[in-house]
């Protein structure tokens, strides 16, 4: 079996045989009103990772993910400033170290960038060097009131998409996670339903649908 790399999200590590196959990109597809980032900062606890805000200040991420009730490591936090950001992100990207983790949190930001060829060019680069480095890359899409038009480029890019849908039952908010696209692998054809309180788990007051 080719080397998996884990989510740290236990119910997600044995749906995907282990993880994500080392090299791959990852779509986080999430509304901003939602716990994903829980995801994003269990993740953390797995291995080294660069940690590129592109809305919220370093200080910010830093403490939310110092505070997270959940278990998180120790990651490097750099926010990508308004002017050139893919330059920015770019020149980060490529000092990324062998078998670590990338986060770019939210990449809606790097997909409004003008010339489109652009923001590919990036995502051509980003693949290379995760692919060559074994590292695993989690690109957080946010899906609220307005969707990028470059979103279909990363989602083409990406080789595994993560769809989490967050809604209202009753008294209940309901978090759904899809996975519709595994590249190179096998799709789990079932949708998990997942508790976000403290920590990424199942759902277990409920069926899993």
């Amino acid at each position: 079996m080719e080397n998996r790399l884990r989510t740290g999200i236990d119910v997600l590590d044995r749906k995907l045989n282990g993880g994500i196959p080392a090299g791959s990109i990852v779509a986080l597809c999430a509304d901003p009103a939602s716990q994903a980032e829980l995801f994003l900062y269990e993740l953390t606890a797995t291995r080294g990772t660069l940690y590129l805000s592109l809305d919220r200040s370093e200080e910010a991420v830093s403490d939310s993910i110092r505070n997270s009730p959940t278990e998180t490591g120790d990651p490097t936090v750099r926010h990508i400033p308004g002017e050139a950001p893919l330059d920015n992100a770019g020149k980060l990207v490529s000092a990324l170290p062998e078998t670590s983790n990338l986060i770019v949190d939210p990449v809606n930001v790097l997909e409004t960038q003008e010339p489109p060829s652009r923001f590919r060019n990036f995502m051509n680069d980003l693949q290379n060097h995760i692919f060559n480095t074994g590292s695993l890359a989690v690109l957080h899409c946010l899906t609220g009131h307005q969707i990028p038009r470059l979103r279909d480029s990363t989602e083409h890019f990406a080789d595994v998409i993560f769809q989490l849908e967050t809604g209202t039952n009753g008294d209940d908010v309901e978090n759904r996670l899809a996975i519709p696209k595994f590249r190179g692998g096998r799709a789990p054809s079932d949708v998990i339903k997942l508790d976000l309180v403290e920590e990424v788990s199942i759902d277990t007051s409920r069926d899993i649908a």
